[in-house]
């Protein structure tokens, strides 16, 4: 049995590396960043599925606030409103308003006196991110 084992690692020491001149050289290559994936959509489903439907019965959070900022909560709410109302639209009502009040990040757009139009507001909950008002007057 010693024997057999002994074999077998010496024909795995012998086989496993097949460019003698880099066996045993760690790669100095890093990886092309074009190459790497950023997502890969409607892929395993079921375990989405199942952590959607896991999730809707026991709301599970982090103990931390997902928004922990007021910067934080600009970024998301901008990367929520450029698609939906336009990104000229929304960058014009800078400076935002943007308040704290009770864990819920309360933003909305300003417009110079002189111009006609509403503004958009989005309120978002600071510990799990979740919109719950979202509107744009006109």
């Amino acid at each position: 049995m010693k024997i057999l084992s002994l074999l077998y690692s010496l024909g795995f020491l012998v086989f496993s590396c097949s460019d003698k001149e880099n066996c045993g050289k760690i790669s100095s290559q890093k990886p092309d960043p074009s190459n790497i994936e950023i997502f890969i959509e409607n892929k395993y489903s079921e375990y989405a599925r199942e952590e959607l439907d896991n999730a809707k019965i026991s709301n599970e959070f982090s103990p931390t606030e997902v928004i922990p900022n007021s910067t934080t909560a600009v970024e998301i709410s901008e990367s929520i409103l450029f698609p939906i109302y336009g990104k000229e639209n929304i960058i014009r009502q800078r400076p935002y308003n943007v308040n704290f009040i009770d864990g819920y990040f309360v933003i909305n757009g300003t417009l110079p006196k002189s111009e006609i139009g509403g503004s958009f507001i989005i309120i978002m909950n600071s510990k799990d991110g979740k919109v719950i008002k979202l509107t744009h007057g006109e």
